[in-house]
């Protein structure tokens, strides 16, 4: 039979599908997600063949809450429903009921868009949308390793525990944002955060913002005196980033305070009384400093009572395409912009090393979401110190052909991951693609 003139492949028409902005999900009879496109990886932070098959039960909860699945398969109608997914992002889902000749239930058809479409639907629409609760501010951190799962858990134990805190981490990892979350989920969230950068202050004039200062405690001080920072976080947590630079001369009366909360301030003959959580940070290591002598022993063993260290973004990197998605989505609502990645310029974003770690990632998505000129974000949009693969400054050429430099990146990856776990089987996991297409990249380039 000749093909009609108007006609069009199944083949074309999934790619199609799959350049769409609108997520499209189907799910068969038994709660089994046979279909997904690509716009998913938007909402998720995930390419949709590592979701495609997976039951609903390992999705829901996971990826979203406030599902219209269940709605959908009980009543047999059309539902609509506002959801927060996994990344942050506010999505409209609108799930639709297909039937077979028989009238049995087939599959579910879901569409789901980026809530700031939502004036683009009908009032009929808007009168069905249900929205979840707020989240809480254990869903602030974006993450996909077990190291960030296992730092949460740590903060979770930890929240309400008096004893001082040090998180130490290199630039950029969120040693601050740690702080403040762990300050918003324990019991003391309702009173103050109160953050002292050490490394911005003047060293002479540290104490008198640590403890204050009576009238006429010095020259130039206020008439009415002054209260520390230690008195103005009383009763909530106290900050101490870049703890490594407060000058040595004041340390012994840190760890004084540290022991009893009591301190006196400059000018005055009173100790006074607090309640503070402390929690310092720093990106130094202090015990080379404390070997170095530059920092006092026993203030570092109280400072370190419990000691959280948060891994670099590249070694940790199950977390870099969430967090692309994560920051691409946010700079795209904040700019009113609808950016997504092309395959090739994603490829590139997750293989390099990120020496900035998450604020590095953070500054260049909403860099290529401002100056991005098409809606996908390519190669050529990339900044050109992103064309580095390992933390050894590995850097690429530009003019090389771009298949020959994703094949070198392959090729690498395939060879490192075999070296290291021997079989096919274990290569696929690690690599995260199926076990014959990891067999047919073993054969193609490692002799054996």
């Amino acid at each position: 039979m000749e093909e009609k003139e108007n006609s069009i492949s199944s083949e074309v028409l999934h790619s199609i599908i799959d350049q769409l902005h609108d997520e499209i999900m189907i799910y068969d009879n038994n709660y089994r997600l046979v279909y997904l496109n690509k716009a998913s990886s938007r909402h998720y932070g995930i390419p949709a063949e590592k979701l495609i098959g997976k039951k609903f039960d390992e999705l829901d909860q996971v990826y979203w809450g406030n599902s219209t699945l269940p709605l959908v398969y009980k009543t047999k109608q059309m539902v609509t429903k506002r959801q927060i997914t996994n990344l942050g992002q506010d999505i409209l889902t609108i799930s639709v009921p297909i039937f077979d000749d028989k009238g049995n239930l087939q599959y579910v058809a879901q569409n789901v868009n980026d809530i700031y479409y939502i004036n683009q639907i009908s009032k009929t629409e808007q009168a069905s949308v249900l929205v979840m609760k707020d989240k809480s501010e254990k869903e602030a951190f974006v993450y996909k390793s077990e190291a960030m799962k296992d730092i949460l858990f740590m903060a979770e134990k930890l929240k309400n525990i008096q004893s001082p805190m040090l998180i130490l981490g290199e630039t950029g990892t969120g040693k601050s944002f740690l702080a403040q979350h762990i300050h918003n989920c324990s019991n003391r969230n309702k009173n103050p955060f109160v953050v002292l950068n050490c490394a911005c202050m003047n060293p002479n004039l540290i104490e008198s913002e640590l403890f204050g200062y009576k009238r006429g405690a010095f020259s130039g001080a206020s008439a009415c005196g002054k209260k520390g920072i230690v008195e103005i976080a009383d009763g909530g947590t106290l900050f101490l980033d870049e703890i490594s630079e407060i000058p040595y001369e004041l340390q012994s009366k840190l760890l004084i305070f540290l022991q009893n909360q009591e301190f006196i301030p400059i000018g005055g003959e009173k100790k006074q009384k607090v309640n503070v959580k402390i929690i310092a940070a720093t990106n130094r290591s202090l015990k080379q400093m404390v070997q170095a002598g530059s920092f006092r022993e026993d203030l570092y063993f109280r400072l370190n009572t419990f000691e959280i260290t948060i891994p670099p973004l590249r070694e940790r990197k199950e977390d870099i395409i969430t967090l692309l998605q994560y920051y691409l989505q946010q700079f795209n609502h904040i700019h009113g912009q609808g950016h997504w990645f092309d395959e090739e310029a994603l490829r590139i974003l997750e293989h390099y090393a990120w020496p900035g770690n998450v604020r590095e990632v953070s500054h260049i998505m909403e860099k290529l979401v401002v100056l991005s000129k098409e809606e996908a974000i390519h190669i050529s949009d990339l900044p050109k110190d992103l064309f580095q693969l390992t933390s050894e400054k590995k850097t690429l050429d530009i003019h090389r052909r771009l298949d020959d430099v994703l094949e070198e990146v392959e090729r690498e990856m395939v060879i490192a991951a075999f070296e290291k776990y021997k079989t096919s089987v274990k290569v696929a996991k690690v690599l995260g693609i199926s076990q014959p297409k990891a067999y047919r990249l073993i054969q193609k380039y490692i002799k054996t």
